[in-house]
């Protein structure tokens, strides 16, 4: 932060794309599990953005873009702690907006679908109890953890969020939020249209929950 201070003598963006995925049912997440989750995906970017706001309001601009997730629209079984955190995103997001419109400071989210990135190898931590074979949640797993595995590791090229964010940048009048890829762009437009008990039945039918 202070290197890109003394060089350019001012931030104009900042691009908060640090997190990872805690895998556990609700129930067996630990305490540490909990708080090294939000530590990263919230705590972590809401200290980056405490430290660039006064640079960005002495040059009376500034656009700050947090990658989100569709998850924060919405919840999946095995991802309650992470869907959480994302959900803390989209409420930063929102709420810092109003925070920053008189200094001419753009806030924006990125909700991004599932990507063929390293996640599944590098993003993911496991609860271990959660993936025992005695676990009452053995048949959830089974049948999910494959499915959102497979969709990462075979999803499209992330160039899609890249692109994003440069239109972000480059579009004054850019979308508060951007679902990208085809998760956010099927399931947060559904999230809006339908009832949440509609809402929880299409989910239940997509993924045979």
């Amino acid at each position: 932060m202070t290197d890109q201070i003394d060089t350019e003598g001012k931030i104009d963006v900042l691009l908060n794309n640090a997190g990872y995925g805690l895998l556990s049912t609700l129930e067996d997440g630990t305490d540490e599990e909990i708080f090294n989750q939000f530590d990263v995906n919230v705590f972590g970017l809401i200290k980056t953005i405490r430290e660039v706001l006064p640079y960005m309001r002495k040059e009376n601009y500034g656009v700050i873009i947090n990658i989100s997730s569709f998850l924060g629209k919405m919840g999946l079984p095995l991802l309650s702690h992470y869907n959480a955190s994302k959900y803390a995103v989209e409420g930063i997001t929102d709420s810092l907006r109003f925070e920053t419109l008189p200094f001419n400071i753009r806030v924006h989210s990125i909700e991004a679908g599932l990507f063929a990135t390293n996640f599944v190898k590098k993003g993911l931590v496991i609860n271990e109890k959660t993936m025992r074979e005695d676990s009452p949640y053995k048949k959830l797993t089974s049948h999910l953890v494959p499915i959102v595995a497979k969709a990462i590791n075979e999803g499209p090229n992330p160039i899609a969020i890249a692109n994003a964010v440069k239109n972000i940048i480059e579009d004054d009048n850019s979308p508060i939020a951007i679902p990208v890829g085809a998760e956010a762009t099927t399931f947060v437009p559904l999230r809006k249209e339908l009832s949440n008990e509609d809402f929880e039945k299409k989910i239940i039918e997509t993924f045979g929950l």
